[in-house]
């Protein structure tokens, strides 16, 4: 508990960091989130046949470029705060223990390697929603509002909405692994904390699967599953670390 106050302690004192990251993010997203939008509706799978796009309101594209920009904002504000903590994560640890840490590896080394995998997971979350979850999940709603006899005219903030808000959040949702073991191996959370907590972590899980998506059981762990995965395979990846050190 000591380490976790630390840590948000010292996210308060980064807050300056993060909002500034945050403000860069938007402004280099606006800009983009035109080509962002033209690459979303050329896209193979994103918009069913038979599907129309409209749109209702004047500044509605103003509207959705902005959401993009904060998005992007986010994102960028999120990854610095997972490179910062595996610079400054034995800092960290060290206001509450009185202990010395012995650091084997380089920071450099470590900052290269989060970053590396960071990157790496937002590849594949992105892999993964531009192959499954999004093709699946728009046709499901474009059948099941055909099946009811129901033209299928989606506004195009409400779809592309739904589907950056898609893409963005499998990007984010494949980050899970690396903070956690971030967490893990730097303290701030002990692993007794996360294996006795696990049901409620699936179950929010599948509640965020539950409101990106339908809220039938296949859209549910199609959002939701990734993140339950993900947990269990840092848990795993932690046991066999912690196994190797303590043989050693």
């Amino acid at each position: 508990m000591a380490e976790f106050v630390n840590l948000v302690r010292y996210l308060r004192g980064r807050i300056t960091l993060i909002f500034g990251i945050f403000i860069f993010g938007l402004a280099l997203g606006y800009p983009i989130s035109g080509d962002i939008i033209s690459w979303f509706l050329q896209a193979n799978g994103y918009l069913p046949e038979g599907v129309e796009l409209i749109i209702i309101q004047p500044m509605e594209v103003i509207l959705l470029r902005l959401r993009i920009a904060t998005q992007i904002a986010i994102a960028m504000a999120f990854t610095m705060i997972i490179i910062d903590m595996s610079w400054n994560g034995s800092k960290i640890i060290n206001k509450s223990n009185t202990e010395k840490i012995n650091q084997k590896k380089s920071k450099i080394l470590i900052l290269f390697l989060v970053s590396l995998s960071s990157i790496g997971l937002g590849i594949i979350g992105a892999i993964y929603a531009h192959n499954i979850l999004i093709p699946m999940l728009l046709d499901f709603l474009a059948n099941d509002a055909s099946n009811v006899g129901l033209t299928n005219t989606w506004q195009l903030q409400s779809w592309l909405g739904f589907v950056i808000g898609l893409f963005f959040g499998s990007i984010m949702s494949f980050q899970t692994p690396l903070v956690t073991l971030l967490l893990l191996r730097t303290g701030i959370i002990s692993r007794s904390s996360l294996t006795e907590n696990r049901g409620l972590i699936w179950f929010f899980a599948l509640l965020l699967g539950a409101v990106l998506s339908p809220p039938d059981p296949i859209s549910m762990f199609l959002v939701g599953g990734p993140i339950v995965l993900l947990l269990e395979v840092a848990l795993l990846i932690d046991k066999f670390f912690t196994t190797s050190q303590s043989s050693v």
